[in-house]
């Protein structure tokens, strides 16, 4: 079995706003909009406060907002699926239908931390201080290897 493509996080984040936003405005189409508007907008948020390229707020990062994603797909789906509040057909129907393509991008994302810039830096460097320290080293014994064997 062939491994699945992994989307960069950035994708995933954008991808949770749009759907987010799809949600608010759908909602705000019905009768009764608070539970799918109260959906999208926990969409947003939770795009919102993740630790990536398009967080807002960067107060979790990537592991907890995969946990945090799961939460969020079983609140809409327990939201759409109550016989409690009244929720409009359509607020249902477009409920369920966004919770495709968030199972998606949550199970085809790169979850990975992106090392911190300092570290960045120093895996893209060329030459590295101990490189250039182990070099002279080697150089100078070799100088003074060379040196005593002409003065023996």
């Amino acid at each position: 079995m062939a491994e699945r493509a992994m989307r960069p996080f950035w994708i995933h984040q954008l991808a949770e706003y749009l759907i987010g936003i799809a949600l608010v405005a759908q909602g705000l189409q019905e009768k009764d909009p608070t539970v799918p508007a109260a959906a999208g907008i926990l969409v947003l948020l939770n795009a919102a406060i993740a630790r990536g390229p398009l967080g807002a707020f960067k107060w979790v990062g990537r592991r907890m907002h995969r946990w945090f994603d799961l939460v969020v797909m079983i609140t809409i789906l327990v939201a759409a699926l109550q016989p409690w509040v009244t929720v409009p057909p359509g607020g249902r129907l477009i409920m369920l239908v966004m919770l495709v393509p968030l199972g998606f991008l949550w199970f085809y994302t790169d979850w990975a931390e992106r090392p911190g810039r300092r570290q960045r830096r120093v895996d893209q460097a060329s030459i590295k201080s101990e490189d250039v320290g182990r070099s002279a080293g080697r150089m100078a014994g070799n100088a003074f290897k060379t040196i005593k064997k002409k003065t023996e």
